[in-house]
C-alpha cells in the first residue's frame, strides 16, 4: 500500500513539474508581446523611453532568434521614428520588418506594416507608392478575412482620395471601411470613419451632413472612452456651428473641447480650441477677446513646438547613444578577432607569395620555351618564304628568258621567211605569206604575258599596290613595261620581248614618264625602283 502511494505521489510530482515548466515556457513566450504592448502605449508620451525599451527587446529577440518579435520591434521603432518626423529612418525600419514578415508568412502583421509604410510614403508626398502599399495590404487582409484590417485600409485609401479632392471615390472607400468595421463590431474604427465622412461633407460645404456624421462619431468615441479623439470631434462640431453662423453654440462646443484638452493635458487641442474661440469672437466683433485667445493659442503652439523640438533632440541623442554603444560593442567583438585574422592573413600572404613566386618562375620558363618555339617557327617560316621567293624569282627569270628566246626564234624565222618571199617563187609565195601572218599574230601571245604578270605580282605585291595608288590610268602595256624596268632589263631585250623596234620602245618609255608625272631630270628606271 505504501509502495503504491509512493508511486502515485512520484507520478503526480513529475506531472506537476512538467505542467509548471510548460506554464513558465508559455509565460516566457508571452512576455515579449506584453512588453511590446507596453512600449506602444509608452511611445505616445515618452517616445525616447519607449525606443530604448524597444532596442532592448530587439537585441533580446536577436539572441533568442525570435524573428517574429524582431519584426514587431522594427515595426514599432518605425512608428516612433515616424511620429518624431524621421521619415527616412522610419521607412528603413518598416522595410526590414516587411522582409521578416514575408519570410515568416505572417500575413496580418505584413499587411499592418504595409499600411504603416503607406502612411510614411504619403507624408513624403509619394502618393503613388502610398497607394501601392495600401493595395498590397488590402489583398492580404482579404485573404485572411481580417475585417478590422480591411476597414483600416479602406479608410486610408479614402483619405488619399479626399486629399486629392476626388470626393466620390473618397465616399466609396470610406463607406466600404464603415461596413467592414460594423461587421467586425469595432466601434473605435466606426467612430473614425464617421469622423472622416463628416470631414468630407465639411469640405463640400454640406454642414448638416457633416454635423450628423460628427455626432455619430462622438457617440461612438464616448462609448469606447476615447477622450483624445472626442476632443477633436467636439472641436469640429464647434467649427460647423461657427461656419453656419451659430456662434453661441459654436463657442459652447469649443469651450467643452478646451476643458477636455486641459484635463487630458493635450496641448495641441488646447491651442486649437483657443484659436477657434478667437475666430468666433472675431466674427462677433469682439476683437479684444479674439486677440487675447489668439495670443493664448500662439503661446501654446510655441510651447508645443519647443517641447516637440526638445523631444526630437532627446530622441536623436538616444539614437546616437544607442548607435554609439552598438559600435563600441561591435568594436570590442571585432578586437577579439583581429589578432586571429592578422595571424591568418600573414600565413595566407606568405603562402600566396610562395605560390606566386613558383607561378612566376613557372611562367618565365614557359614563356622562354614559347619564345624559343616561336623564334624557331619564325625562322622556319622565313626560310620557307626565302626559298619560295628565290623559286619565284628563278621562275620569273626563266620565264623571261624563254620569252626572249621564243621571240628571237620567231624574229629570225620571220626574217628567213621574208627572204623566201623576196625570191618570188610563185608556187610557195601565197603559203609563205599566210605563215608570216600567223607568226606575227603569235609573237606576243597573251597567255605568256598573263603567266609572267601573275608571277611578277606574287613576287612584288606591295610594288603594284603602291604603283596603282600613284597612278590609276596605266594600261596593260604600261604595266608590262614597268615590270620589265623593275627587273632592270636592257632596252634591247625589252624591244625583243615586245616585238618592237628601239625607237618604238623609246616612244613607249616617254609616254609612261608623262603618265607617271616624272620630272625632266629624273630617271624612269630609278623612279620605278623607288616605288
Amino acid at each position: 500500500m505504501i509502495a503504491v502511494n509512493c508511486k502515485f505521489y512520484l507520478k503526480t510530482s513529475i506531472l506537476f513539474i512538467l505542467c509548471l515548466f510548460q506554464l513558465n515556457k508559455t509565460e516566457a513566450k508571452s512576455i515579449p508581446e506584453q512588453d511590446l504592448k507596453h512600449t506602444l502605449v509608452l511611445s505616445h508620451r515618452f517616445p525616447d523611453s519607449a525606443f530604448i525599451q524597444l532596442k532592448k527587446l530587439y537585441h533580446q529577440a536577436l539572441a533568442d532568434n525570435n524573428r517574429k518579435i524582431i519584426g514587431m520591434c522594427l515595426q514599432q521603432m518605425g512608428k516612433i521614428c515616424y511620429a518624431q518626423g524621421h521619415y527616412a529612418q522610419s521607412l528603413e525600419y518598416h522595410q526590414q520588418a516587411d522582409k521578416l514578415f514575408k519570410q515568416l508568412n505572417e500575413q496580418d502583421l505584413l499587411a499592418d506594416n504595409l499600411n504603416d509604410m503607406g502612411i510614411v510614403y504619403y507624408q513624403n508626398f509619394n502618393k503613388h507608392a502610398s497607394r501601392k502599399q495600401y493595395d498590397q495590404a488590402l489583398k492580404l487582409y482579404k485573404s485572411t478575412n481580417n475585417r478590422i484590417g480591411l476597414g483600416e485600409t479602406y479608410g486610408h485609401i479614402g483619405h488619399l482620395y479626399e486629399k486629392e479632392q476626388r470626393y466620390d471615390s473618397a465616399f466609396y472607400y470610406q463607406r466600404h471601411a464603415l461596413k467592414e468595421y460594423q461587421k467586425a463590431g469595432y466601434k473605435q474604427g466606426e467612430a473614425k470613419i464617421y469622423e472622416n465622412l463628416g470631414s468630407i461633407h465639411e469640405d463640400l460645404v454640406r454642414y448638416d451632413s457633416a454635423k450628423y456624421y460628427f455626432d455619430e462619431s462622438l457617440k461612438l468615441y464616448k462609448a469606447v472612452n476615447n477622450e483624445v479623439s472626442s476632443i477633436e470631434v467636439i472641436n469640429n462640431l464647434g467649427d460647423i456651428f461657427r461656419k453656419t453662423g451659430d456662434y453661441k453654440q459654436g463657442l459652447k462646443y469649443t469651450r467643452v473641447a478646451l476643458s477636455l484638452s486641459i484635463a487630458t493635458k493635450n496641448e495641441y487641442q488646447q491651442a486649437s480650441a483657443y484659436r477657434d474661440i478667437a475666430k468666433s469672437y472675431n466674427l462677433t466683433g469682439q476683437n479684444d477677446s479674439a486677440y487675447y485667445y489668439m495670443e493664448l493659442s500662439r503661446k501654446h503652439m510655441l510651447h508645443l513646438y519647443s517641447d516637440e523640438s526638445n523631444k526630437q533632440m532627446s530622441f536623436l541623442q538616444i539614437i546616437y547613444n544607442i548607435d554609439k554603444k552598438n559600435d563600441e560593442i561591435a568594436a570590442l567583438e571585432n578586437s577579439r578577432k583581429v589578432n586571429l585574422i592578422i595571424s591568418i592573413a600573414v600565413v595566407v600572404v606568405i603562402l600566396l607569395l610562395i605560390v606566386m613566386g613558383l607561378l612566376t618562375i613557372s611562367r618565365q620558363r614557359l614563356k622562354l620555351r614559347e619564345n624559343k618555339a616561336i623564334a624557331e617557327k619564325n625562322e622556319q617560316l622565313n626560310q620557307a618564304q626565302q626559298e619560295q621567293l628565290e623559286l619565284k624569282s628563278r621562275e620569273l627569270t626563266t620565264h623571261t628568258l624563254q620569252v626572249i628566246q621564243h621571240n628571237n626564234f620567231l624574229d629570225s624565222l620571220r626574217t628567213k621567211l621574208d627572204e623566201m618571199i623576196k625570191e618570188d617563187k610563185r608556187d610557195q609565195k601565197k603559203q609563205l605569206q599566210q605563215l608570216v601572218r600567223q607568226l606575227n599574230q603569235n609573237i606576243n601571245h597573251d597567255q605568256q604575258w598573263k603567266d609572267f604578270t601573275q608571277v611578277f605580282e606574287q613576287l612584288h605585291q606591295s610594288f603594284f599596290d603602291n604603283l596603282k595608288a600613284h597612278c590609276e590610268e596605266l594600261t596593260v602595256n604600261d604595266i608590262r613595261l614597268i615590270a620589265l624596268l623593275k627587273m632592270n632589263m636592257s632596252s634591247k631585250d625589252m624591244a625583243v620581248i615586245f616585238g618592237i623596234s628601239q625607237d618604238s620602245l623609246r616612244v613607249a618609255r616617254y609616254r609612261l614618264r608623262k603618265k607617271l608625272n616624272i620630272s625632266q631630270g629624273d630617271n624612269l628606271s630609278t623612279f620605278i625602283q623607288t616605288i
